[in-house]
């Protein structure tokens, strides 16, 4: 067998990926190649094969064999039949650096307690609710977790802590939703990406966000719904959970900027300029596929809005 072609572990995160995902380091490259192996055995299936990219799904699955093949079929099942919210070919794209521009999504330089989960740091209503759509917002974040995925052993090994900065949002972004988005974005996030988030925190909540996070939490595993906690103005109960040193210079943290971040990024989109390229020819053919499929149109119901809710 070939020398595995991935990143050596620092010593503290190698004995937290033993202990916390049940990693074998001795077995890591026959765990890898046996998900390359059913994968090549699929006929239905093209998926990226490389040595690190497979180690993040095993890794994201805590070596559950049997749940990587899920997830990893399930990742390229969306995108391959909703690419307009999934899938990320061109780096160059308009929509996508407009948003990353805006600073939708950044992630911090120092993850939590110094050696912990990533910290995501999310805003939503910085960018114009005329000109962009869910399914960009969409698109453009999951473009920016692929690479996380593949490069951030912090957010592989202990997850992801989320924030999602609601100041700027309006009732127009609110409205950008749909039952049936919000279903999309909550399966290809618990069910596709190999990325296990530690927890999501909702701060400068506006009038009418109630509503919607109610209809949102319902989605989510269990598990998951625990992990979600909606501070409103109050962030002093955010420090609790995640300490003002370890959030962007732009809210009085010490953790980088935003504008750091988004500086990053694009640099980051650059670098991966190919890899996304090569994306485009990967993905899932449905009449090749041996056994049952998911009838996703099913599953996430009928294009409905929230315009008629009311809203106080």
């Amino acid at each position: 067998m070939s020398q595995l072609a991935v990143r050596a572990l620092s010593p503290q995160l190698q004995q937290a990926a033993i202990t916390q995902l049940h990693e074998v380091p001795e077995r890591v490259a026959a765990d890898i190649e046996a998900l390359r192996t059913w994968i090549q055995q699929q006929p239905h299936l093209r998926a990226r094969e490389d040595d690190q990219f497979l180690l993040s799904f095993l890794r994201g699955c805590k070596y559950s064999l049997e749940k990587a093949k899920l997830k990893i079929d399930k990742f390229y099942t969306l995108r391959t039949k909703y690419p307009e919210f999934f899938a990320v070919n061109d780096v160059d794209d308009e929509k996508l650096r407009k948003l990353i521009n805006c600073g939708i999504l950044v992630y911090l330089p120092t993850p939590l307690f110094e050696c912990g989960p990533r910290i995501a740091y999310l805003r939503s209503g910085v960018y114009s609710a005329d000109e962009f759509k869910v399914d960009d917002v969409a698109r453009a974040m999951e473009g920016i977790q692929e690479i996380l995925l593949l490069e951030d052993d912090y957010a592989v090994v202990y997850g992801v802590v989320s924030i999602v900065d609601l100041e700027k949002a309006s009732m127009a972004h609110f409205m950008l939703m749909t039952p049936t988005s919000l279903k999309k974005m909550v399966v290809f996030s618990e069910e596709a990406l190999p990325l296990r988030t530690k927890g999501a925190h909702f701060i400068n909540t506006q009038s009418g966000f109630e509503t919607f996070f109610n209809l949102f939490k319902p989605m989510l595993p269990k598990k998951s719904q625990k992990r979600l906690s909606v501070h409103g103005n109050n962030l002093d109960k955010l420090y609790e959970h995640v300490p003002l040193k370890y959030l962007p210079k732009e809210c009085g943290g010490e953790n980088g900027s935003i504008a750091e971040g988004i500086v990053e990024l694009n640099k980051k989109l650059d670098e991966y300029r190919n890899y996304f390229k090569e994306n485009a020819q990967y993905g899932t053919d449905e009449t090749l596929r041996v056994g049952e499929t998911t009838d996703f149109d099913n599953l996430f119901g009928t294009q409905g809005s929230f315009r008629k809710l009311e809203v106080d």
